[in-house]
């Protein structure tokens, strides 16, 4: 993998609101960028789906290559939720051989999208990031996740798209990395893979410490940490070291230096007056997350 710092359940579809059409990602040159080999890229179906979970029923994308049967990837979302740049992002994975869903997390509150743009989003705003809490707050009562990862993966089993002899894999942004968290550790026999970019609040003082589900986590793991987020809370990255290390769990802790928590989302707000997304680093990322399922969907 390359990086930049080594610091070292029932589901139904829905019907006539579906939308399907074919769609070619834009990932060209990726290799050149990232100095990995890929396979060429497939054509890929979008489909809008509903799962159905213990709660209700979840809209949600799903997307995969026009033909045959691949490794199923769930995708948790930052905290504005699914819109068109998870779309986006759901489509460039599935091109390079992959089944993915990404499911709205904020479903018990609104369907999809709640924001369509984040760029306008200001974080500066007591107002805005009150209603943010808000919307996002059925995904921190206790157990709506791990019911959820249940419902999404029995979704992506379900399909004659995704290869069920195949371990999954999951990732996150921001507010999904301790989503990916629950989801590697409450569906362990299913999650092969995991990763989480600028992850949030994955090493805390309280029970519910995302980090203290690694001893039930049987996935790869990868954490890319935004530089921002190390200089806030520097001895997070050894815990988790530690925490991945004491549970005999493979997984690889990575800062990447000069970046911003938000930098592989595309829309992301500017902070202090900076661009929070950085390209060249996103595609680092990106180029880290196939190397890991690759190597680990099995």
């Amino acid at each position: 993998m390359s990086g930049t710092d080594r610091d070292s359940s029932e589901t139904k579809s829905s019907g006539a609101t579906r939308r399907e059409f074919v769609a070619t990602s834009a990932a060209a040159g990726l290799a050149a960028a990232t100095g990995v080999s890929f396979a060429a890229e497939r054509d890929v179906i979008e489909k809008d789906v509903e799962v159905r979970t213990a709660d209700g029923v979840c809209d949600a994308a799903f997307f995969h290559p026009a033909a045959g049967a691949h490794p199923g990837v769930l995708i948790w979302t930052d905290i504005f939720g699914l819109r068109p740049v998870f779309r986006t992002m759901g489509r460039r994975v599935a091109a390079q051989g992959y089944a993915v869903l990404v499911p709205n997390p904020f479903y018990r509150t609104a369907r999809a999208p709640l924001i369509v743009d984040a760029s306008s989003f200001n974080f500066d705003d007591p107002k805005e990031r009150a209603k943010a809490q808000q919307w996002s707050a059925s995904t921190r009562v206790p157990g709506a996740i791990e019911s959820d990862a249940e419902a999404h993966t029995a979704f992506l089993d379900a399909q004659s798209q995704v290869d069920r002899t195949r371990k999954l894999g999951t990732h996150g942004y921001c507010m999904g990395g301790p989503l990916v968290f629950k989801t590697a550790a409450h569906v362990s026999g299913r999650i092969g893979a995991a990763a989480t970019f600028h992850g949030g609040g994955l090493v805390t003082d309280k029970p519910d410490s995302p980090h203290l589900l690694v001893p039930r986590i049987k996935a790869h793991m990868y954490l890319a940490i935004a530089a921002s987020d190390d200089a806030k809370q520097p001895d997070a990255k050894e815990k988790l070291r530690q925490a991945f290390a004491a549970a005999h769990v493979r997984a690889r802790v990575e800062v990447y230096a000069g970046t911003i928590h938000g930098w592989c989302v595309a829309d992301m707000p500017r902070h202090d007056g900076k661009p929070i997304y950085n390209k060249p680093d996103a595609e680092r990322a990106w180029g880290d997350l196939l190397e890991l399922y690759r190597s680990a969907l099995t």
